[in-house]
């Protein structure tokens, strides 16, 4: 019998990668969306799988039982829902209640219900690795052990938007284990930790101004509303899909989330899944240099500068276990221009 996931967040950039990468493994999905226009679009980006994609509209994930109805069938979940947002005022309500409560409610109705769901996959972030009050930290090696240190309250005695997105990255990780620990679930759990995760996109945008986060990243450095590189937020990227044309066994974001629920090894384990360093005079260069039709409105800075000292991400863990194999800048950026570029001119 086909198995059926349940991948939260259905609507999303990364969301819709996932969902196609299970899709192409031959498993049944099931996304939730916050509305009836969210589920057709959802079933729209993917019409070559109509017959094993469906939708359930689940308005608020922090809301008590919102996940009771989505998953009766479902024998294990992807949970990638949680806020992406760095310009946010009310921490609280915008980011640790959705990303914090959302998780845990999904879990205790996992474990209440009677879905017969082994495995549960939870989109993190390396935040929840980093110590951002460390800075660049160079030639610090981080790996799955590390644990952001900053907590809740004090991310919002901060006032700093980013440090609570941050934050709520790593508190809602550490809640997802922690309730594992405590209640032994007939479940087991596995946290994947990437950093801004570029690529095309799938899923549908009407506009530019509907651009997830990290899509908007690249954006704006061709777009011209960056008259010079800006400084590098993180120094490691990866390429959001589940496998390049050419080379199958680059696997990385979306096909990582298979492995994660497929493998035995990933139980209640955590994985860094970072390509390599990368800067944002590194991503100007590609498209200065591979679209020259957008030099005038792509910054310059000082072509082919070496990517300034910062920490190190050791990935061996998930390239071990899940077999994750990583694709070049260069791959990942032109084929997120194109995409971006189509999304405009439409």
């Amino acid at each position: 019998m086909v198995s059926t996931v349940l991948v939260t967040g259905g609507s999303g950039f990364a969301a819709a990668h996932v969902i196609r990468a299970f899709l192409n493994k031959g498993y049944n999905v099931k996304a939730t969306v916050r509305s009836e226009t969210r589920g057709k679009e959802v079933l729209a980006s993917h019409p070559e799988h109509s017959a094993k994609l469906s939708y359930v509209i689940v308005p608020d994930i922090a809301e008590k039982g919102a996940f009771n109805d989505a998953l009766k069938g479902v024998d294990g979940v992807i949970h990638v829902a949680s806020p992406m947002q760095l310009g946010t005022t009310d921490f609280e309500t915008q980011l640790f209640r959705p990303a914090v409560d959302g998780t845990i409610n999904l879990l205790e109705a996992i474990q209440n219900s009677d879905a017969n769901v082994s495995r549960v996959v939870i989109t993190s972030s390396i935040s929840s690795i980093l110590d951002p009050l460390q800075g660049q930290r160079p030639g610090y090696v981080y790996t799955e052990k590390d644990f952001s240190p900053v907590t809740k309250e004090a991310a919002i005695e901060s006032g700093n938007a980013i440090l609570a997105y941050l934050t709520s990255k790593s508190v809602s990780e550490k809640a997802a284990f922690d309730y594992v620990e405590k209640n032994k679930p007939k479940f087991t759990i596995s946290a994947l930790c990437p950093p801004f995760i570029y690529g095309p996109l799938i899923h549908h945008v009407g506009s530019p101004k509907e651009l997830n986060t990290s899509s908007n990243d690249i954006y704006r450095l061709f777009n011209g509303s960056e008259r010079e590189v800006p400084p590098t937020a993180f120094f490691s990227y990866v390429d959001v899909r589940d496998q390049p044309a050419a080379n199958l066994s680059s696997q990385q974001v979306a096909e990582a989330h298979v492995q994660a629920f497929e493998k035995p090894a990933a139980a209640n384990q955590r994985y860094l899944i970072a390509a390599s360093a990368y800067s944002y005079q590194q991503i100007c260069d590609i498209i200065r240099a591979k679209f020259p039709e957008l030099r005038e409105t792509t910054p310059k800075g000082e072509t082919g500068a070496p990517i300034p000292p910062s920490y190190i991400v050791d990935t061996t863990k998930a390239n071990t276990d899940l077999g994750v194999k990583y694709r070049s800048l260069e791959d990942t950026i032109v084929d997120a221009v194109n995409s971006l570029r189509k999304i405009e001119k439409a």
